[in-house]
């Protein structure tokens, strides 16, 4: 092969990609974006997308222009992810509703703040008590601000 033959062979080639079909190619897109989804989740939306695809695939058939082709595919993949949003369940956004207890690390006072243990994780915490609460001991947290749980003794 000489070095003169490579210029052909990648004009050979570009011609052949200029031969397949629009919609083989967005048939192809959708599919690799259906298939993405699968390895890397994205809340539906490569899914959404590969989709749409499939529909500009169809609509190719009829309308050959590119720009109005990349345009369709842009206006469905946004209302078919829309449309999957409503689909997912809402996030929680309060992390307290699943556990409500916890272990104190250090002594704390009423009113300041010590450390205690919750979710397996250390975190700072207030007493909301009029007592001392003790180290080693369970704790209830009955809310949270930033990262400082507000805490009362379990007892």
């Amino acid at each position: 092969m000489s070095f003169f033959s490579l210029p052909t062979s990648i004009l050979a080639a570009t011609s052949t990609l200029a031969q397949i079909s629009p919609s083989f190619i967005w048939l192809l897109g959708g599919a690799i974006l259906c298939l993405m989804e699968l390895f890397v989740p994205t809340a539906f939306v490569e899914l959404a997308m590969g989709i749409s695809a499939f529909f500009v695939a169809i609509i190719a058939l009829v309308i050959p222009h590119l720009g109005l082709q990349v345009l369709l595919w842009m206006v469905f993949s946004l209302v078919l992810v829309f449309l999957t949003r409503r689909l997912l369940p809402k996030r929680s956004h309060s992390a307290l509703q699943e556990s409500m207890e916890a272990q104190t690390l250090t002594e704390i006072a009423p009113g300041k703040t010590g450390r205690v243990i919750f979710e397996g994780n250390s975190w700072q915490a207030k007493c909301e008590s009029d007592r001392a609460i003790g180290p080693d001991e369970k704790v209830i947290v009955v809310g949270r601000s930033g990262n400082t749980l507000f805490v009362l003794p379990d007892s």
